[in-house]
């Protein structure tokens, strides 16, 4: 009788049982029904309906009680054997979850650094609303700090905008402690904290009283500066440090977040600042050294903020244009802090995100052709077991248990490479953004890595459903020979699929190699071996004037200069180089203007010097800077004698072409002061390798004192000479900070630091790939010549030589690396334009990677053909004809 035609009420109850597993049910199912049948037949006609109701319950609530104790012993053996069967195949167990686990955790290691860097909200209160405020003068190319003067413009007049605050870097010298140190110094306004909703770990942040003229010198020290110096003292609020040649006293702690948009050690209000809080410094329009930022008003948007700010700077430009020329083409701009975080960082990670993608696309499709591998050794005997009863279901789901089982595993693998990563990661990415101390695993990241382990299983769940699907009598009769056309062209499309990805990477990984061999070949424009930097602080007040300043810089120079091994020495404001002169020279973009006496050029449109460096006599010597035109900076140029400056010959041909300036004067003042200019020198790549030298131009220490550093070129081991050194500056003034200590051999490595980890991680994703790709091509013409080991003995029997064998066995093989060549490289042309902007003095269409990573894989792929087709070739006719 048909389900149809049975009584509802036995309808329902087999409508319940299907809650139960199909085995189940198969096995106990009929015998269930008739039973229910008998008692629901019984209890109406015995007892009358309430008792069947309560029967129908006590149904119900058994069915469902049983339900999932049924499902979770079906799962339990399905786990059982899925177990067996891994520990049954150990080399196929290991292979898979290794090759995956690499996979998932490559790009479970970027994820983390994407999400935390890129997508995961501000650690600010409001982040979303905070913006950062510039400047720039379009027609010279050139961003500007602020003005006290204009910072006021905009608080008065913006109508968009809350609590518009001011922060600025310093450096100082903090006295307190065993021996005085150098504080990287935020130098903000009294809402800076508030804006930022920033709540102190301790005391409390600044209040407007605290940015009075006259207040007391008060401190909040950054939660990294707390527990690094301070040893975490809980007791810190109150201390008091001297600064400055005055006290300052500890009001609050930070807690532990990113501090935007330099990381320091301490912050002090506006009022602190000796700078800052000069009267002629308040009062000069020009004086523009502060960046600001602001809140978003309730219902503000970007694009009326924007509308907004470019109405107060053309109300400035009518209100005082002397202070804006029209040449200078002066602009206000805005931008969602939140993008400023991470504008550097944005295009790698996203780049770094698409190489660990195709790692993990390479990985899936390596172990999909073991799977398939593996599943045709056991295609008999899941033939077997369907014709013996097993249902094709039970059977589907045994397999992508094993393979979710698998998946797992290689989740837990990925999730300890991911961890394992996180330093590097962070290191890496301190050099894009403030936001690399976010980086973490969470349960963000933990999502991300189960997301690629069920993407992985439903590949293999593919894989399995195309052999368990097979047709049983064709199985019995053929062992599914007739299909095996069909899976060995899918196993040949993921060879040629793994060759593809793999060249894709191995260009991009080459490409960034070339530049960084590129980057490494620049003529810095100097001598940077044995040569000694060693900057220092100064205390600002004591050295205010610039007799203290020439006084400091002989007395130390005269003692550093009598040191053994000391070839020469030269005092400067900087050094070629210098990672902290240039990060400040790329983010502000300075330049310095002047003009050439009896040129009529306003100073606008002359070149201006991007660099100006307040150097002693021996600087160039000490550098080994070539001399080409007139002579350098000499002793005998003194504060009572001429001014003097030397150029780099990049500017001087920019201003006078071919003719030798030597002689001339120059101004930077529009006339006021004249400077002689007595000689040419070579250019040198001040702002890193992959920057043109800028112009720039050498003022005399003697006439213009700033000593920040001392330059020592050595006779042997420079790193030799750093205690004596060290030594000599504390001789000369106990209370300067000693700040920076390297050769100018490390500052040159430590330039390219960031493409050369970049280049790293891709070479490394790049050879992952390459060798999966290697091991997948061997794998599969191993099973090839396994699966047709009769074929190739009735060949070798009927006169096939060796040497065909292995000829034959090599073409199917060279035959997808070529198909997989062919796709990549149409690939590669497609997606490694998108590296132009990481590549130096390379293109990203490079012949000579194309051909190079041509003839690696190709040669690489020939050896991996060659071994199979070894084995194949030497195969003895007489066993082989025995085999099934």
């Amino acid at each position: 009788m048909s389900r149809d035609k049975e009584p509802f009420s036995d309808r329902l109850y087999a409508a319940l049982l299907r809650m139960l597993p199909f085995e189940f049910r198969l096995e106990f199912g009929s015998d269930m029904e008739e039973t229910f049948r008998a008692q629901r037949v019984e209890t109406a006609r015995e007892h009358g309906f309430p008792a069947l109701l309560k029967m129908w319950w006590a149904t119900i609530v058994d069915i469902v009680r049983m339900a999932p104790r049924e499902h979770a012993s079906v799962l339990w053996q399905d786990v059982r054997y899925a177990l067996r069967m891994m520990r049954k195949n150990p080399g196929f167990t290991a292979a898979a979850v290794t090759i995956l686990g690499l996979g998932i955790g490559v790009n479970t290691s970027i994820f983390s650094a994407v999400y935390s860097i890129l997508l995961k909200p501000l650690p600010y209160v409001n982040g979303d609303d905070l913006v950062v405020l510039r400047q720039r003068g379009s027609r010279l190319g050139m961003n500007m700090p602020f003005s006290v003067p204009e910072i006021n413009d905009y608080r008065e007049r913006n109508r968009s905008l809350s609590g518009l605050v001011e922060y600025h870097s310093m450096s100082f010298t903090l006295l307190g402690g065993n021996e005085a140190h150098r504080v990287r110094t935020g130098v903000v306004s009294a809402g800076f904290f508030d804006l930022f909703g920033v709540k102190p770990l301790l005391g409390r942040t600044f209040v407007p009283a605290d940015d009075r003229p006259g207040a007391l010198a008060v401190l909040v020290l950054s939660y990294e500066y707390w527990k690094r110096v301070e040893g975490g003292d809980p007791s810190i609020v109150g201390k008091t440090f001297q600064m400055n040649d005055k006290p300052h006293v500890v009001i609050g702690v930070l807690p532990l977040i990113p501090q935007y948009p330099n990381e320091n050690d301490v912050y002090m209000p506006t009022t602190a600042c000796p700078y800052r809080s000069k009267p002629e410094n308040i009062a000069d329009r020009d004086y523009r050294m502060m960046s600001l930022f602001g809140r978003l008003k309730p219902g503000v948007t970007m694009d009326r903020c924007r509308s907004d700010m470019a109405m107060i700077a053309q109300g400035m430009k009518n209100d005082h244009p002397k202070f804006y020329p029209e040449e200078m083409g002066f602009q206000a701009a805005t931008s969602p802090l939140r993008s400023d975080l991470t504008a550097r960082a944005r295009p790698m990670l996203f780049a770094l995100l698409g190489a660990a993608a195709f790692v993990l696309l390479i990985a899936c499709a390596n172990v999909a052709n073991l799977t398939l591998a593996r599943m045709a050794r056991r295609e008999q005997e899941l033939v077997i077991r369907t014709a013996v009863g097993a249902g094709s279901g039970r059977l589907l789901r045994q397999l992508l248990t094993e393979s979710l089982i698998m998946a797992l595993l290689s989740a837990g693998v990925g999730m300890l490479f991911a961890a394992a990563s996180i330093k590097l990661l962070t290191q890496f990415a301190g050099q894009l953004t403030p936001r690399a101390g976010e980086i973490a695993i969470d349960g963000w990241v933990l999502a991300f890595a189960i997301l690629c382990a069920s993407a992985t299983t439903i590949v293999f769940g593919s894989v399995a459903a195309l052999y368990s699907r097979q047709d049983v009598a064709s199985g019995l009769k053929e062992g599914a020979r007739s299909a095996e056309k069909s899976r060995h062209f899918v196993r040949s499309l993921l060879i040629a699929a793994q060759v593809a990805f793999s060249y894709v990477l191995l260009i991009g990984a080459g490409l960034m190699v070339r530049s960084f061999i590129q980057m490494n070949r620049v003529d810095v424009g100097f001598t940077p071996q044995r040569v000694l930097a060693v900057s220092f602080d100064r205390n600002w007040v004591k050295y205010q004037t610039p007799e203290p300043r020439r006084t400091f810089s002989n007395r130390l120079l005269e003692k550093v200069r009598s040191q053994p091994g000391v070839l020469s020495a030269a005092v400067s404001d900087s050094f070629p180089l210098d990672p902290e002169n240039l990060a400040m020279a790329l983010s502000m973009d300075h330049v310095w203007h002047f003009t050439v006496e009896g040129d009529t050029r306003p100073a606008s449109e002359l070149p201006a010097a991007k660099s100006v460096r307040i150097v002693t006599s021996d600087y160039f010597r000490t550098l080994d800077i070539p001399l080409f035109a007139g002579r350098t900076l000499l002793d005998s140029d003194t504060a009572d004698t001429e001014q003097v400056v030397v150029m780099n010959r990049s500017l001087a041909r920019q201003v006078w072409g071919d003719i030798n300036p030597v002689g001339r004067r120059v101004s930077f003042d529009e006339g006021k002061h004249w400077v002689r200019l007595v000689g040419v020198v070579g250019d040198t790549r001040d702002f890193g390798l992959t920057h043109d030298s800028p112009f720039q131009e050498y003022l005399s220490n003697a006439q213009f004192p700033q000593p920040d550093t001392i330059l020592v070129r050595t006779a042997g081991d420079p790193e030799a000479v750093t205690s004596l050194v060290r030594r000599a500056i504390v001789d000369v003034d106990p209370e300067t900070a000693i700040t920076q200590i390297e050769t100018l051999e490390q500052a040159r490595a430590d330039s390219i630091a960031s493409p050369r980890t970049t280049t790293r991680m891709f070479s490394l994703f790049a050879i992952l790939a390459f060798v999966i790709a290697l091991a997948g091509i061997g794998s599969m013409l191993a099973l090839w010549v396994r699966q047709r080991t009769r074929e190739i003995g009735i060949r070798m029997a009927m006169g096939a030589r060796p040497r065909h064998i292995l000829g034959t066995v090599i073409r199917q093989g060279m035959l997808l690396v070529a198909i997989g060549l062919a796709a990549g490289y149409l690939g590669s042309v497609a997606l490694t334009g998108f590296l132009k902007t990481f590549l130096f003095q390379v293109e990203p269409t490079d012949g000579a990677t194309y051909s190079l990573v041509s003839a690696l894989l190709l040669g690489a792929a020939l050896i991996a053909c060659y071994l199979p087709a070894m084995r194949a070739a030497r195969i003895d006719p007489q066993t082989a004809l025995r085999c099934d």
